[in-house]
């Protein structure tokens, strides 16, 4: 199994799977990769270390009776909380990356809560919503297309509504 870091065009990272790099490589020519966030079949390969598997070393560490959080925080010749030597404090850039990624799987995350509990009215949500909040039809959580002029006139008449971008690649079924 290859796990690949990749990147759309629009600076989106995440994780592919694929049972080798021929793999990859016939489903990117096929399109068949895009990005969760975006839907951008444009794809490229990130630099990625690889994964060494550390499972011995802390197991040795928790049956000397100091697990890894005990290890980082240990008062050594550095001094208080001073990082292990030979350690490699994380890259400032590692850390934006780590930020970018969790607020790209919260934003899908989130997408797909709102799809998951919501009915979709189509192109009549400005009417619905209408019928919803003036009391004519059942209170209910709805989604659907608005163009900005329907959108704003809801606004106007305190219809509180959102505007929510969803990917391509979510507004199938949910998996």
């Amino acid at each position: 199994m290859k796990v690949l870091d990749l990147q759309c065009r629009l600076g989106h990272s995440f994780e592919g799977w694929f049972g080798s790099q021929a793999d990859y490589d016939v489903q990117r020519a096929r399109g068949l990769v895009t990005c969760p966030v975006c839907n951008d079949s444009e794809v490229t390969k990130m630099l990625s270390a690889p994964r060494l598997n550390l499972g011995h070393a802390a197991a040795v560490a928790s049956a000397s009776g100091q697990g890894a959080a005990g290890a980082l925080a240990a008062d050594g010749p550095a001094g208080p909380g001073a990082a292990p030597a030979g350690s490699v404090p994380s890259a400032p850039a590692a850390g934006a990356a780590d930020a970018r990624q969790q607020m790209q799987a919260a934003l899908v995350s989130m997408v797909r809560h709102v799809l998951a509990h919501t009915e979709d009215v189509g192109p009549q949500f400005a009417e619905e919503a209408r019928k919803i909040h003036y009391g004519e039809s059942q209170a209910r959580h709805i989604r659907g297309q608005a163009t900005r002029e329907e959108t704003e006139a809801l606004l106007d008449e305190g219809i509180e509504v959102l505007a929510l971008p969803v990917p391509d690649n979510l507004k199938g079924p949910l998996q």
